[in-house]
């Protein structure tokens, strides 16, 4: 079901008796629907679920992820944003999480057709298939209309590939799902994920993920020193993509920089370079929508997570470069 936010979370530090623009985000933000979002605007749609992490036998609690985002965005200031939309969340109720996905779905589809690259907040890793789902209802409009294929690349910034072949489907099956349904439409996918932990993946997960052909680095691969070298095999990615699906799990992250997730990461990716990948993809034209999973405020500290998974929102928001 759909939950419109709730107001007292968009709250901060009134700056209006100092001089300049002293705007911050929960002093622009507008309660909305998809349906009367304008083109190319800054967007949060949330994802309330736990469900598909329960299914996952994972630490429950990312569904309360989305309000514990908003309420770390809200005093952040607006700079380039001129106008925040929230649309509210949809709300998985006990274990019903493909009707979930499939509202999730048709929200992610309104906002698409409105040219509106939505930032969703999650939730379990379970909210890519939902994604997936209505970024394909887009893309199948858009394939009708021109009757030419689209390329489309998914990067997914993650310890794990999030492979399982077990169903029904759970925060740990989204991308063997969006691989498996490709496979059947025919549909040009390339799935490239990357911070993968050696010790978070069985070797048949990896196989899995060979058999895919999915570009994979792993963590220890994945850090500063080495970030010219993903930067231009991330280049290369996007140049033969039509249309990206970022998803950010932020167990991805060090453990000791993300600690409010399911299951958090021994080494992990440092956040320079999490931004780093992000921000290109943004700035590739590509991006029609992005979403941040696994936040689970249950297990933060000193709201450090979820001040992480704030900053990667507003960085990624709207349509406009921030560095």
């Amino acid at each position: 079901m759909m939950q419109e936010i709730d107001r007292s979370i968009w709250t901060g530090r009134d700056d209006s008796a100092e001089g300049g623009d002293v705007k911050r985000l929960f002093q622009i933000v507008v309660r909305s629907n998809p349906q009367n979002v304008p083109e190319e605007s800054a967007v949060l749609l949330g994802f309330a679920c736990d469900a598909g992490v329960a299914r996952n036998k994972g630490r429950v609690g990312a569904s309360r992820g989305p309000a514990a985002i908003r309420k770390a965005l809200a005093g952040l200031p607006a700079h380039q944003h001129g106008t925040l939309y929230d649309c509210g969340d949809v709300v998985c109720e006990g274990d019903k999480l493909e009707s979930a996905q499939q509202e999730l779905a048709d929200k992610v589809h309104c906002l698409l057709t409105q040219r509106v690259a939505p930032v969703i907040l999650g939730g379990g890793h379970e909210i890519a298939w939902g994604s997936f789902l209505g970024l394909k209802q887009w893309l199948t409009h858009q394939e009708a209309t021109t009757n030419t294929a689209r390329r489309l690349l998914i990067l997914n910034l993650d310890a794990h590939l999030d492979l399982r072949s077990s169903r029904p489907g759970s925060s740990g099956t989204p991308f063997d799902q969006i691989a498996e349904d490709c496979l059947q439409d025919k549909r040009q996918l390339k799935y490239a994920c990357w911070g993968v932990s050696m010790l978070s993946n069985t070797a048949a997960l990896f196989e899995r993920a060979e058999t895919i052909q999915a570009d994979v680095i792993l963590d220890h691969q994945l850090q500063e020193r080495h970030l010219y070298l993903a930067l231009a095999r991330l280049d290369r990615l996007l140049a033969q993509a039509d249309d990206v699906y970022l998803t950010i799990d932020t167990d991805v992250l060090p453990a000791n920089v993300m600690p409010g997730v399911s299951a958090p990461a021994a080494f992990g990716v440092p956040l320079s370079v999490v931004e780093a990948l992000a921000l290109r993809v943004k700035q590739s034209g590509k991006m029609r929508l992005a979403d941040i999973a696994e936040f689970n405020p249950d297990y933060d500290i000193d709201q450090h997570s979820a001040r992480i998974a704030a900053r990667l929102a507003w960085m990624l928001l709207g349509t406009q470069s921030v560095r």
